[in-house]
């Protein structure tokens, strides 16, 4: 992971002026159309750009062919850009005199630690704006955007105030460009999660049971299974202790770690006990939305000593997060996860050779699973009181240790202020969906908060107490997470090793049907998830059907197979098909299985 990925989604400063000056000519077209709408916000983003508006007569779907049309012609216009920078005052009494009210609102906010403030002009259009922009509309292709999609969005991101109109559209530097992205995005759609996830059944979300939270049929949870198998494994070689801890805790706890002030929002609401003694006082529990406080409770179970240092303990734990409702999706946003979580407790000199032996775990990983368009952030904090705990001084001194570990390990990376945890700063390796949306795939975090929260020490060598550092580190995520970036990647096609179904024998007729259900016993007695298709289709129908449901391995017999003691192998990944003794069929499978090999990929060799 030396060499940074670029990701899709970032923009070179022409392609931000284009974008954002594209934003601006769509708010002047809406204008056109709905004089007395008032002005949100108008940004770039990865693939084009959005405007927020509040309308009092609404614009639906069907209205994006004509705002399109007047947008090409405002381009044809030539337009230029211009700026102009306003004192306090008159920055306030433009936008007032302009009727734009959410504009006024920011705009005072902004001057609290401005002096004046910029405006962009194009044509008739006036919008508070730091810029940049094209020089002029005429510098835009006039066939490279179009408008995508409408949506509602809550001003200022807040549920109590105005629910907005915003209009997205799609923007690059050219018409080719415009067209490959939707034909990409198409393709890319056709890999989504959610639609694979139901296809090959292994996963469903219902209402009645809760949104967000996803029930894992039987074929997804083996992919979990063997998932935490593989970690588990991992872990124990690195020298980790496997720990478990309840799904509730009494609400002192989550007071005491700081997460019911600071991550309150995050949180299911609290379940009062109810005790038939009056004498005694009512407790409130919550769902927990962290593992972290469980683990630092049993880190206090006894004294500890530096010798017992580091103590790496891990859990795949069940947690509860309350996201909002719009921003659940599939997998990939739920409010019931299940994390590859661990806690590193270790003195101040084992801090970098404990982050760096995490990184080397995030590497195979990765590297394992072939999920090359990972690029790293160095997530810092800010001087929001509100968001992260105080101490100046150790917020340096933390963030400059992962600096330090991120530099030894020749990894470049970007920093982002203000992404920090609440108790300290993070690694978080970053990555893209199939539609080239930034996600977080995982995150390292070293924590300088809790040991002084928890009051945790250890004794030293000279008998002293001091506090520990705790790394926090889940290389694979959540499996909801995770598992939908593995099948997107993957279009749904599992190694053997992760595969529910781990071969298909497919007779080529009933007369075959007794040697195909003898090898899948064998196979059975192997731990090997074998099954025969027993089904009244026709044999070409069988085999569509196993390759429809993306079985890594489908073994045909017939009539040779029967009397030379072999199986006709059929790969998923690859076309061609051999004709294999079946004790070595059988042996190859146990050797893919215990190796884990990734032959979901076409240059991945067979044991054979």
């Amino acid at each position: 992971m030396s060499e940074k990925y670029e990701p899709k989604h970032r923009m070179d400063e022409s392609l931000y002026k284009l974008r954002h000056s594209m934003a601006h000519i769509l708010a002047e077209a809406v204008l056109q159309v709905r004089p007395k709408a008032q002005l949100g916000f108008g940004p770039p983003i990865r693939t084009g750009f959005y405007y927020d508006f509040l309308l009092e007569e609404p614009l639906t779907e069907a209205d994006l062919p004509d705002l399109e049309k007047r947008m090409r012609k405002i381009i044809q216009e030539k337009q230029e850009f211009k700026r102009e920078d306003l004192p306090q005052e008159q920055a306030v009494q433009k936008l007032a005199g302009m009727g734009q009210k959410l504009k006024v609102e920011y705009a005072e906010e902004l001057l609290k630690t401005n002096n004046s403030l910029s405006f962009y002009s194009s044509g008739p259009f006036v919008d508070m704006c730091e810029g940049p922009h094209v020089q002029d509309t005429s510098k835009i292709p006039v066939m490279s955007f179009k408008l995508d999609s409408i949506a509602g969005s809550y001003w200022r991101g807040d549920s109590t105030r105005p629910m907005l109109t915003r209009i997205y559209g799609l923007a690059f530097p050219s018409e080719n460009e415009l067209k490959e992205f939707i034909k990409n995005r198409q393709l890319a759609l056709q890999r989504d999660h959610r639609k694979l996830g139901q296809e090959l059944e292994l996963f469903t979300i219902d209402e009645r049971v809760g949104k967000g939270l996803p029930l894992w049929l039987p074929n997804g949870t083996v992919i979990r299974d063997e998932l935490e198998k593989f970690a588990k494994e991992l872990e124990f070689q690195d020298g980790y202790v496997r720990v478990a801890t309840p799904h509730i805790a009494n609400g002192d706890l989550y007071k005491l770690s700081g997460h019911l002030p600071l991550y309150k929002e995050s949180m299911f609401p609290p379940m009062r006990s109810i005790e038939k003694d009056p004498d005694s006082p009512a407790e409130e529990f919550y769902l927990k939305p962290m593992n972290c406080p469980h683990h630092h409770m049993i880190y206090l179970n006894r004294p500890r000593s530096y010798r017992e240092l580091p103590l790496r303990l891990a859990e795949y734990g069940t947690v509860y997060r309350y996201e909002k409702s719009g921003q659940l999706a599939g997998l990939l946003r739920v409010r019931g996860l299940a994390m590859n979580d661990a806690h590193i407790y270790c003195t101040l000199d084992q801090v970098k050779e404990e982050i760096k032996k995490v990184a080397a775990m995030h590497k195979l990983y990765y590297e394992k699973f072939r999920m090359d368009k990972i690029w790293v952030r160095l997530s810092l904090h800010d001087q929001d009181k509100g968001k992260f705990t105080e101490g100046e001084e150790l917020w340096i001194k933390t963030e400059n240790i992962l600096r330090e570990v991120l530099r030894d390990l020749g990894v470049e990376y970007e920093e982002a202020v203000g992404e920090a945890a609440f108790y300290g700063p993070k690694i978080d390796y970053q990555t893209e969906n199939v539609l080239g949306r930034e996600e977080t795939a995982s995150t390292v975090q070293l924590d300088f908060t809790s040991p002084e929260r928890f009051n945790m020490e250890y004794a030293a060598p000279d008998g002293s107490k001091q506090r520990p550092f705790i790394i926090h580190r889940a290389p694979l995520g959540t499996h909801e997470r995770f598992i939908s970036f593995l099948i997107e990647r993957w279009g749904g096609a599992f190694p053997t090793w992760l595969s529910p179904t781990q071969v298909r024998i497919v007779p080529v007729a009933e007369d075959f049907r007794g040697y195909a259900e003898k090898i899948s016993s064998e196979l059975r007695g192997l731990m090997i998830r074998a099954e025969v298709d027993e089904s009244n289709d026709s044999f070409s129908k069988k085999v569509r059907n196993a390759i429809t449901k993306k079985i890594p391995n489908i073994w045909i017999v017939g009539a040779n197979e029967v009397k030379d003691q072999t199986v006709t192998w059929r790969r998923y990944a690859v076309e061609k098909q051999a004709q294999v003794p079946t004790e070595k069929a059988k042996a190859a499978l146990v050797a893919m299985i215990q190796q884990r090999i990734m032959d979901n990929f076409g240059d991945v060799d067979l044991p054979l």
